[in-house]
């Protein structure tokens, strides 16, 4: 079986935005998974449209990465008790591509939630996409306090949560593969 595609998205594009070292790490553990192939995705290298799902003004290496993607590990944080608008662009710039795939969470904050607020909201956002949400979330409460200053990472129990999160994710994304490729149905010809 070929490797299966898992995008790692940011959220943010804020100047000096801790959940950066979140997604590396998430990416590291992904590369260290032999059935996968993972690509973090900065959305500051993508032109994301104001106006959702407009063709027009799509960024065709965005609708490339997600139409071939087997599913998805977004990495959030959280402002004002959600998530930021540069995600909701970005995930609103496609649809259809998005339809039976899953999507796992992990959570950043300075606050004792780790995010737990953001990934609330997304839940909602995502299943009217059609992403299927995985149940093993990853919170990074104090993400000031989790790396040190050269952005190593300071609690390795981490590590574990973060390979459970991809387990269920890599579970998910085989059924769903296999769902697309052979059920067909409205979205899947």
């Amino acid at each position: 079986m070929d490797k299966l595609f898992i995008p790692i998205l940011l959220g943010t594009t804020r100047p000096k935005r801790e959940s950066f070292k979140a997604a590396k790490l998430i990416e590291k553990i992904g590369r260290s998974i032999d059935t996968i192939e993972v690509q973090l995705v900065d959305p500051g290298d993508y032109n994301f449209p104001f106006d959702g799902n407009d063709p027009e003004n799509k960024d065709p290496r965005y609708s490339a990465l997600t139409q071939r993607a087997d599913g998805f590990f977004i990495v959030t944080p959280e402002y004002n008790h959600s998530f930021p608008g540069t995600l909701k662009r970005m995930l609103d710039s496609e649809l259809r591509n998005y339809v039976h795939k899953p999507v796992a969470f992990a959570g950043v904050s300075n606050g004792i939630f780790g995010g737990a607020r953001a990934i609330e909201s997304l839940v909602h956002t995502v299943r009217e996409m059609g992403m299927v949400v995985t149940f093993s979330d990853v919170y990074f409460p104090q993400i000031q306090n989790t790396f040190d200053e050269k952005g190593e990472l300071l609690d390795q129990g981490y590590i574990k949560r973060i390979e459970r999160a991809y387990a269920e994710l890599i579970w998910m994304a085989k059924a769903l593969k296999y769902g697309r490729d052979n059920l067909g149905g409205p979205y899947h010809s």
